[in-house]
């Protein structure tokens, strides 16, 4: 298995930081806690301090996904595969892992330019995690959720996740193209865990921020999916799709748009993998049901006015 476990956090930016509190904390019920900036939203779904972080700023943007690794010896060994593949590769200071709650970490980029954070040791909070629909996260040893990145140049986004930084290849669905001389599109799916995939891969037009397709968040129950689903409808969030079961990951989920122009997917049933047996697919349609994306407002990362 790959060095790295699981997504641990992703930390974002906005300039709407009240309509991000009423999405995530009123509608999906994230537990609100405290961090080190004063003005920042910092969110929990289990023992760890915060797994989704949120910053005010003069744009919306992704700030770090942060990758988790068992300890200092993964640490060591992603830094020096990341060096070897050569891209510069920081260590975060003191004060830096003090800001993010972990012992230790490095930060570089990936080929389209994706701020990506490697820790290890996140600080524990051993209070109760109190939600607004009395549910349960889907997190532990299948990390926090999965990301689904846009790229400008997917093939070697790709290979540097998969050769360099060790995930495993978890199927595509082809988006169409293709000639003799160029190969089709495709969203590319990855995994490092038993969740089918903690990150996907999209082509994109551009690589100007927010560099973000979508943030998957997965509960133990449907009718915490389905209390969701009321409280954001109530609350006049548009709704990218409706609710409806995947093929891949077979999760039932709906999709969000958050401040900023990406989604939160937010679901639950999605699959274990069992690497004994499993083989990359190519899945011919998105969703066995449901998932309507005819009322979806356009992604920013598919945008061509920027």
């Amino acid at each position: 298995m790959p060095q790295i476990r699981g997504l641990g956090y992703l930390t974002v930016q906005t300039r709407d930081i009240d309509r991000w509190r009423e999405l995530t904390v009123d509608a999906l019920g994230l537990q609100e806690t405290t961090g080190p900036h004063a003005d920042g939203l910092y969110l929990r779904m289990d023992e760890r301090a915060a797994r989704l972080i949120v910053l005010p700023g003069d744009a919306d943007k992704v700030v770090s996904v942060g990758w988790e690794v068992r300890d200092q010896f993964g640490l060591a060994a992603v830094a020096r595969d990341v060096e070897a593949a050569g891209t510069a590769v920081k260590s975060l200071s003191q004060a830096e892992c003090d800001e993010r709650r972990v012992e230790a970490g490095i930060a570089f980029e990936d080929p389209t330019g994706t701020p990506v954070e490697v820790f290890f040791g996140p600080v524990l909070d051993h209070s109760p995690v109190v939600t607004k629909h009395a549910h349960r996260f889907v997190t532990g040893d299948q990390g926090m959720g999965h990301v689904v990145l846009p790229t400008t140049c997917p093939q070697e986004t790709v290979e540097f996740y998969t050769e360099v930084l060790g995930f495993l290849p978890r199927g595509a669905i082809r988006l169409g193209g293709g000639t003799p001389d160029a190969p089709p599109r495709r969203v590319r799916f990855m995994g490092v865990n038993q969740r089918h995939h903690s990150l996907a891969v999209c082509p994109a037009p551009h690589g100007e921020p927010p560099g973000l397709v979508h943030l998957m968040i997965e509960v133990e129950e449907i009718d915490t999916v389905g209390r969701a689903l009321d409280e954001v409808n109530r609350r006049g969030f548009s709704l990218s799709s409706t609710l409806g079961r995947h093929t891949n990951d077979k999760a039932i989920s709906f999709y969000v748009r958050a401040p900023g122009g990406w989604d939160i997917e937010y679901g639950c049933d999605g699959l274990l993998v069992d690497e004994t047996y499993y083989t990359a697919e190519e899945i011919t349609a998105d969703s066995y049901w449901g998932h309507d994306w005819s009322g979806s407002e356009p992604l920013a990362a598919f945008s061509q006015e920027r």
